[in-house]
C-alpha cells in the first residue's frame, strides 16, 4: 500500500511537470532543444528520489498533495519575487479581488532583496490610516517572521474575516528599531476613481487602483469635471501610491487621453507574449493641459499609463521616480482548479523605455514634505511693508480689507464649499484638509494655473 502511495505521488509529480510545460507552450521535450534532455529527466529521477525518501522516511505521513503543491511554489518562488503556485482557494480569492472586492488591510506587497515590502497602502483602508508607506519592511506577522515567507503565504495571514486583527512589525528608513502596529481588517474599497474640482476650471482625479469598473469609473469623472468647470483649463490625475493592478484597465485610461500610437508593448521568450496596445480615435476630446503625480509607491499599471502619458507629451510627471514594477505575470489555471502566476513577459513604454527595476522619471522631481513642517512654516510669517509702524496706507483698499468684488467672490466660494460639504464629505475632507498641505499637489496647481502664461511667453 505505501509502495502504491509512494507511486502515485511520484507519477503525479512528473504529471504537473508536463502540465505545466504544456500550459505554457513548451513542453519538457521542445524545452531539451536549449537544454540537453538527459540532463532534464535525471532532475526529475532526482526529484522522485527526494519524494521516495519523503514518502518513506518523514517523522509523520504526508499528504502527496502538499508535497507536490510545495514543490511547485518552491520552483516559481526561486524564478522571481511575482511568479507563485496558487492553490484553488487562492486562485479563487485573486478573480474577486480583481473585480474590486476583498477583506483585509489594504497594502500591496513585494519581496524586495528577500524582505516583504510594502508597494503601497490602498486608500482609505487600514493600513492607509495606519500610516504605512511605501518601502516600509514588514519583518513580522503576529509575532511570526517574514524571512523566508511567500507572497502567498503572506497574504494569507494579512487577510481574514472583517472586525479582527493582525499585528505587523515594520521597520522604516531610518528607524533603529521595529514598530508593531496592529490594524482591524476591514472590506477594501471597491471604487478606485475619486475626484472633484479643485477650484473654478481646474479638477482633481484619483486613481487608487486598476480594476475592471476603473475605465468606466474614469469616463464618469471626467464627465462631471467638465460639466461642472466650462472651460476647463487643467487637470491633476494622482497616481501617487497606485500599486497597479489589471493591465487592460490601464491601457483603457491611458486611450482616454491619447488619440493615435503606441500605449505599451511587452517582449517574453515566445511569441504569444509579445503584444502590442494601440490607441484608438476619442469621440470625448479632453483639450486642457494634465499634470500626473507619481511617487514611489506608483507601481506596474501606474506605471504604464503614466509613461505613456509622459512619452506622447500628453502630460507633465511631477513627483518622484515610480516603483519599477515592469515585469508582466501571466495567470495560467490547471486542471485541478489551481494557477500558475508566472511572469512571461516585460513592459516598454512607447519610446522603448523598460520600466522594470528602473521605473519611471518624473519629469519635474518634487520630494514629499512632511505637512506638519509646512504647517510651522505658515505660521512663522515673513514680515510685510503692512507690518511696518507707520506705514502708508494703499489707496484704493481700507487695512486689511479686500475689495466688495473679492469679498464677495469670497462668501460665494465660502457658500460653495459649505454645499460641497453637504453632497460630498470626502471631497471637503480631501480639499481642504489634506491637501492644503500637499506640497507635490500644490506644485501641480501651480503648473496647472502657469501654463496659459508660459505658453504665450515669446521667446524672440
Amino acid at each position: 500500500m505505501k509502495e502504491k502511495k509512494v507511486f502515485s505521488a511520484v507519477f503525479l509529480a512528473i504529471l504537473v511537470v508536463f502540465l505545466l510545460g504544456t500550459f505554457l507552450g513548451k513542453t519538457i521535450l521542445s524545452a531539451s532543444t536549449k537544454k540537453d534532455q538527459k540532463d532534464i529527466y535525471e532532475q526529475l529521477r532526482l526529484f522522485s528520489q527526494v519524494l521516495d525518501l519523503v514518502e518513506k522516511s518523514y517523522v509523520k505521513e504526508p499528504d502527496p498533495q502538499e508535497l507536490i503543491y510545495g514543490a511547485i511554489q518552491g520552483m516559481l518562488s526561486n524564478l522571481d519575487p511575482h511568479s507563485s503556485f496558487l492553490k484553488p482557494d487562492d486562485f479563487k480569492e485573486l478573480e474577486i479581488e480583481t473585480k474590486g472586492s476583498f477583506t483585509g488591510i489594504g497594502i500591496e506587497i513585494t519581496i524586495r532583496d528577500g524582505i516583504l515590502t510594502v508597494v503601497a497602502p490602498i486608500e482609505g483602508t487600514p493600513a492607509w490610516k495606519a500610516g504605512l508607506k511605501p518601502g516600509d519592511k514588514i519583518i513580522k506577522i503576529n509575532g511570526k517572521p517574514t524571512k523566508g515567507m511567500s507572497l502567498i503565504e503572506a497574504v494569507k495571514l494579512l487577510r481574514g474575516p472583517k472586525g479582527t486583527k493582525v499585528t505587523i512589525s515594520i521597520l522604516r528608513e531610518g528607524w533603529h528599531e521595529l514598530k508593531e502596529i496592529t490594524l482591524v481588517r476591514d472590506v477594501i474599497p471597491i471604487k478606485s476613481v475619486k475626484y472633484f474640482t479643485i477650484e473654478p476650471g481646474y479638477g482633481y482625479i484619483r486613481i487608487s487602483n486598476f480594476q475592471e469598473k476603473t475605465p468606466k469609473e474614469l469616463v464618469s469623472a471626467l464627465k462631471a469635471l467638465e460639466k461642472e468647470n466650462k472651460p476647463m483649463k487643467g487637470l491633476i490625475i494622482d497616481l501617487r501610491n497606485n500599486p497597479g493592478g489589471l493591465l487592460s484597465a490601464a491601457v483603457r485610461v491611458a486611450d482616454e487621453f491619447i488619440d493615435k500610437g503606441l500605449i505599451v508593448y511587452t517582449k517574453g521568450r515566445i511569441k504569444q507574449q509579445n503584444m502590442r496596445f494601440e490607441a484608438t480615435p476619442n469621440t470625448r476630446k479632453h483639450p486642457y493641459p494634465i499634470v500626473v503625480l507619481v511617487n514611489e509607491g506608483s507601481a506596474s499599471a501606474s506605471e504604464i499609463v503614466a509613461g505613456a502619458l509622459q512619452d506622447h507629451r500628453r502630460a507633465v510627471l511631477v513627483g518622484m521616480p515610480t516603483f519599477g514594477k515592469g515585469s508582466v505575470q501571466t495567470i495560467i489555471p490547471l486542471p485541478d482548479g489551481s494557477a500558475v502566476r508566472l511572469t512571461t513577459a516585460l513592459y516598454y513604454t512607447p519610446s522603448g523605455r523598460s520600466i522594470q527595476a528602473k521605473g519611471i522619471e518624473p519629469d519635474i522631481k518634487v520630494p514629499f514634505l512632511d505637512p506638519e513642517c509646512l504647517k510651522k512654516a505658515e505660521k512663522r510669517r515673513a514680515l510685510r511693508e503692512k507690518d511696518l509702524a507707520h506705514h502708508f496706507e494703499n489707496g484704493n483698499l481700507k487695512q486689511d480689507e479686500g475689495t466688495p468684488q473679492e469679498q464677495n467672490q469670497e462668501n460665494q466660494k465660502s457658500e460653495k464649499e459649505k454645499q460641497k460639504e453637504k453632497e460630498n464629505s470626502w471631497n471637503v475632507s480631501w480639499n481642504k484638509e489634506r491637501f492644503k498641505y500637499d506640497n507635490q499637489f500644490q506644485e501641480a496647481l501651480r503648473i496647472l494655473k502657469s501654463w496659459k502664461i508660459l505658453t504665450e511667453i515669446k521667446t524672440n
